[in-house]
């Protein structure tokens, strides 16, 4: 099989020719049809995660057909249509697994990252990552469901919004277009929030009721005008970006993080306070969370807004990705 193979970290990708793997009894083969190409990638390419061995396969929005069954998986079969997002299995053992907390298990494998991905056309993925893929999603549009669809999809219906609500996405980019169109199927009235304004078509084609464009308003005086958001969906990985909306919540509002900023951010806690209102993160999800987001938006008809390269090209399309030139998703198409 051919593989994208980072060597070391730091090191350009290399298209190498490998044996197809073999799953372990609690694994299957999966012949991959296709995989997105994440920013958290970096964590592989560029060596910001601990333990990473190498060489290593990167890629976790892994979508394709059951090629082998491992001999203790009774779950699934060979020709099951199944996708792998970033949580890559846990051990059901420690304390969060036992209290069924499977996203904080202390042993838990990252698709990868902790083993080879889906830049390859096989890859072996333990049974219990696994989610199955509904037959009208094609595999170019379901893997970036897989872990952008996931975060933003799991962030809006794990927090306190209800239909009716008003719900701002912060971005309108490789997370911020899929929480637009969660945020509308969901019921929400829904906000989108750029410094872009030539997105502004876009957001609301897409959903959104409406759109601010932060490089002419405070985005937080807006959304009073509003009423106030009951959450306000951060997917821009800007420090400023969520700053400017911390003061536009209202009663018990939420800002819920999920585009992580490099650098920390200056709250208005005077603002919370007044609002009993408070900031948090949201980070993915496990299997069976995967396979909620890629049902609904299968029932919904979401789809990401996705450009597609070959393996071989796979140096372009994550370079592409890194300097925010892919609109919106990067999807290697096998």
């Amino acid at each position: 099989m051919r593989a994208a193979v980072v060597p070391e970290a730091g090191a350009d990708f290399e298209v190498v020719e490998r044996e197809v793997p073999e799953p372990a009894p609690t694994e299957v083969r999966i012949d991959v049809d296709a995989c997105g190409v994440c920013h958290s990638d970096a964590f592989v390419v560029e060596g910001g995660f601990p333990g990473v061995s190498y060489p290593r396969v990167p890629g976790h929005e892994v979508v394709g057909q059951v090629d082998a069954v491992g001999e203790d998986v009774t779950a699934w079969d060979e020709g099951d249509r199944v996708g792998a997002g970033w949580h890559g299995g846990h051990c059901f053992t420690c304390d969060p697994c036992r209290r069924g907390d499977f996203l904080q298990c202390e042993n838990a494998e990252i698709t990868g990252l902790t083993f080879d991905g889906g830049y390859a056309e096989y890859t072996t993925v333990p049974a219990e990552a696994l989610a199955a893929v509904p037959g009208d999603l094609s595999a170019v549009d379901a893997a970036p469901l897989l872990c952008a669809g996931v975060t933003t999809y799991n962030a809006l219906r794990n927090s306190d919004a209800r239909p009716g609500d008003t719900v701002a996405v912060v971005g309108v980019g490789g997370l911020g277009h899929l929480g637009v169109q969660y945020a509308h199927a969901a019921g929400f009235e829904t906000v989108a929030i750029s410094r872009s304004p030539e997105k502004r078509e876009l957001a609301l084609d897409l959903g959104a009721d409406h759109f601010v464009n932060a490089t002419e308003r405070d985005p937080a005086e807006a959304l009073q005008e509003l009423g106030g958001a009951r959450v306000v969906l951060s997917t821009a990985p800007s420090a400023d970006a969520i700053e400017s909306v911390l003061g536009g919540i209202g009663i018990d509002g939420d800002v819920v993080i999920v585009g992580i900023p490099g650098e920390p951010v200056p709250t208005d806690v005077q603002h919370l306070v007044a609002t009993c209102g408070s900031v948090s993160g949201w980070g993915s999800g496990h299997a069976r969370d995967s396979q909620d987001t890629l049902e609904f938006s299968s029932l919904r008809e979401i789809t990401p807004v996705a450009e597609t390269f070959d393996l071989d090209d796979v140096g372009e399309a994550y370079d592409q990705m890194m300097e925010n030139e892919a609109r919106f998703r990067a999807v290697l198409d096998l």
